[in-house]
């Protein structure tokens, strides 16, 4: 079988669907199927020649809203693939495949990724009135002539299907899943002592992946400073990139309720970093307003790492099933409530919710699940 994947960049310290698509690629690749890719990255982008599978990187304009030549290089080499598959919405990649294969009457498939989120459209309103302007005419056909698209799992499901009244799709789930580290326990968490080693001794409480108003950042600083003196080998790490800059309004924060000396912050930590800090981490904490997957939950759960997640972190279900950690509402008293009933645990309590943890990643998450569901799905 001969797979396409259409995407608008695959730099992997992107994470998120980039991520997915490198991980799974491999996986499905691993089972004698050809996994390529077409993007709008730059040919001489750093990443592209020891990348894992083919990239045709066609280059882009006006920062990633156009391609000239996608739809043309589409129309010459669809035949080439068994199944093309969409990665995201609001960019040129998903008008442009659209655009390329109605006359060829080639079907496609399309992760949305979270794309449609009913929490941008609240917050947001004018940028969701913007979309609106957009949408009839390029988003919404493309979801409305996908053979199939692809969420992740029920709850982005349902906000997708909210979030603009003119809406038809052919819904399908599909769990997402992701690879086991190959660093163990033992070797991570000495890594990451080495680099930090004020952090050795304490009960590290981890934030991990962008630092991002919708991932709840302030909420969870805001709670920790509620708790904080009752618990004084407790710690706060916050690791992950800063695109927005809200990193300097956190610190604020932090430094108006006396917590600076209690929250350490990594910037963005990657490969064997990233596994060592899940590793090192006591528990993974994510309040976010709007998750529809979270690889970083599902990574933390593969390094037997609880997690403390708001009940908008789509695969919060999963984790209540398999009593993988806490969930409560995306709001200050729920990110305090989840804080609090971790840092009341006995270490037992704590030691069974690792175990529980990491056999939902096993039972769920892991790659060749996914990748399989996958293939079975398109192959009808």
């Amino acid at each position: 079988m001969r797979i396409l994947n259409d995407i608008e960049a695959t730099n992997p310290a992107h994470g998120g669907p980039m991520e997915w698509v490198r991980q799974y690629g491999v996986a499905v690749k691993s089972m004698g199927h050809q996994v390529d890719i077409v993007s709008m990255d730059s040919p001489e982008a750093s990443w592209i020649e020891s990348y894992p599978l083919k990239i045709y990187a066609l280059g882009s304009q006006l920062k990633g809203f156009y391609c000239p030549s996608l739809v043309s290089w589409l129309k010459k080499h669809a035949s080439d693939y068994d199944h093309i598959i969409v990665h995201g919405l609001w960019r040129y990649p998903s008008f442009g495949t659209w655009r390329a294969l109605q006359k060829l009457r080639k079907p496609y498939y399309v992760y949305t990724h979270g794309m449609l989120g009913s929490w941008f459209k609240k917050k947001y309103p004018l940028k969701h009135f913007g979309k609106w302007l957009y949408w009839p005419w390029t988003d919404y056909k493309v979801l409305r002539d996908a053979r199939a698209v692809i969420y992740t799992c029920d709850q982005e499901r349902e906000h997708a299907s909210q979030s603009f009244w003119l809406y038809r799709a052919n819904e399908v789930v599909i769990p997402l899943g992701l690879a086991a580290p190959e660093l163990d326990m033992d070797k991570g968490k000495l890594l990451f002592y080495e680099r930090f080693p004020e952090l050795n001794k304490k009960q590290i409480i981890l934030f991990l992946g962008r630092i991002h108003e919708v991932k709840g950042c302030d909420l969870l600083v805001q709670a920790f400073s509620k708790l904080a003196h009752k618990y004084p080998d407790a710690h706060l790490v916050f690791a992950g990139p800063d695109p927005e800059n809200l990193e300097k309004s956190l610190v604020k924060l932090a430094e108006n309720s006396d917590i600076s000396s209690r929250i350490t912050w990594t910037g963005m930590l990657a490969g064997d970093m990233k596994w060592a800090a899940l590793y090192a981490a006591d528990v993974l904490a994510l309040p976010s307003h709007h998750e529809n997957f979270s690889f970083t939950v599902a990574e933390a759960m593969a390094c037997s790492t609880p997690v403390l997640i708001s009940d908008q972190v789509g695969i919060w279900h999963e984790v209540s099933n398999y009593d993988a950690g806490y969930i409560a509402s995306a709001t200050l008293a729920g990110t305090e409530e989840n804080l609090q009933a971790w840092l009341q645990l006995t270490t037992e309590r704590k030691e069974q919710l690792g175990k529980n943890a990491n056999r939902c990643f096993i039972e769920k998450f892991e790659i060749e699940h996914a990748a399989r569901h996958l293939i079975k799905t398109i192959n009808g």
